[in-house]
């Protein structure tokens, strides 16, 4: 079916283009110096993101995926430990955990704002886990629990005060995926990553801070953990060619440190459009009468939402995706396939309703276009389609 209007899930050219000049001269900067690794534009990122996030360090690394790993390794997770976690998120969450050798134990979420519920972790540890002398032992695989790793989805920070404590409670360190949280914020104003023991980010072009390739960051508060991620990004060599740790190649590219440190100056008014989008989605919905068919995005009271995704909690969703891509209107799923359920995690003998609120998420979720640039007309489109399905 034809339409006159398109909305896709993200077009980035306006952006690009409204930058474009500026990120021209930087990118012939740094050809021009020829210093393409690390460097001064990555150590100047790095201090700008620490900053911003409201800690004191920021270690740039590959990818956000790459940022996961390093932070496990530097803590020296590996085989025989567990990292508790949530399946209702990015595979590089529970990936990079099985990576390194370890466990991932799966919690379930809270069904409002899909994150971490602290309840469920409490509940899991209980029932599986006995801790003795300082170390919480899951009593059926003997494995020591040493990480807790919240993932702050769709860019709403996770339920943090209870988790922390659950982990002080247990000797649990903390490591949090904040790929698609940069900039958002707990009811107090600390913001995602500042909560732990490294904080990872992540700059994949579709991110609110995209680069234009792969990248990503650590943040810490703790001088000697980011020395240590520093030398970990480097094969562990220091001085180099001198290794006393094994680590990893996931350097930070000069060019998409240049790129960042531009669009960084932009960030919160992008942050401030997707809030505005997401504003007129809720009124828009409420006012077409659908609540009983839609459930809108829920931005907890005091909490900072960067909105990275718009996801609504719908009836008929497969039904619905389709009627919205035949008129054009860009939609994804996250998450189809809970990290539980995944074939490659199979070994862990979960079965779907081990962790039944992210099964149900993954079944009935979608995400909505949100980016900064899409206009009124747009977003009233893809209202008014939605409603025309319902209707029909």
């Amino acid at each position: 079916m034809k339409t006159a209007i398109t909305v896709p899930l993200l077009d980035l050219k306006g952006q690009y283009n409204a930058l474009r000049e500026e990120i021209k001269k930087v990118i012939d900067e740094v050809c021009d110096s020829q210093y393409f690794i690390l460097g001064p534009h990555v150590q100047k990122l790095e201090e700008q993101i620490a900053a911003y996030c409201g800690t004191g360090y920021g270690i740039g690394v590959s990818s956000g995926t790459d940022a996961l790993l390093l932070a496990l390794m530097a803590l020296d997770i590996g085989s025989g430990d567990e990292v508790i976690t949530s399946p209702y998120t990015f595979f590089a969450t529970g990936g990079a955990v099985a990576r390194c050798g370890a466990r991932p134990v799966y919690c379930d979420i809270d069904p409002t704002t899909y994150n971490l519920s602290p309840v469920a972790v409490e509940a899991t540890i209980a029932k599986q886990y006995e801790f003795t002398k300082g170390r919480l032992i899951n009593k059926k695989t003997g494995g020591i629990a040493k990480v807790l790793l919240p993932v702050h989805l769709y860019g709403q920070v996770a339920d943090m005060d209870p988790l922390m404590g659950i982990a002080a409670k247990y000797n649990l360190n903390v490591i949090e995926d904040a790929a698609q949280a940069i900039g958002s914020s707990y009811n107090d104003g600390r913001r995602a990553g500042s909560f732990g023991d490294v904080g990872c980010f992540s700059f994949f072009p579709s991110k609110n801070l995209g680069a234009f390739g792969d990248g990503g960051m650590c943040v810490c508060n703790d001088e000697v953990l980011a020395e240590r991620l520093r030398i970990m990004r480097v094969h562990g060599g220091e001085p180099k060619y001198f290794h006393s740790v094994i680590g990893g190649n996931f350097r930070l590219d000069a060019l998409q440190a240049a790129v960042l440190q531009i669009k960084l100056k932009h960030l919160d008014d992008w942050t401030a459009a997707r809030q505005k989008n997401a504003a007129f989605y809720n009124i828009a919905f409420a006012n077409a009468g659908l609540a009983d068919k839609v459930s809108t995005p829920v931005a907890l009271q005091g909490y900072r939402h960067i909105y990275n995704q718009y996801v609504i909690r719908v009836q008929q969703r497969d039904e619905l995706r389709t009627y919205l891509t035949e008129r054009n209107i860009g939609t994804e799923i996250y998450y189809p396939v809970p990290l539980h359920m995944q074939q490659c995690f199979s070994y862990l003998g979960y079965a779907p309703d081990d962790c039944p609120e992210s099964r149900l998420a993954g079944e009935q979720t979608l995400a909505l276009p949100i980016y900064p640039e899409l206009t009124e007309q747009q977003l009233a489109y893809v209202v008014e389609t939605v409603g025309k399905f319902y209707k029909s």
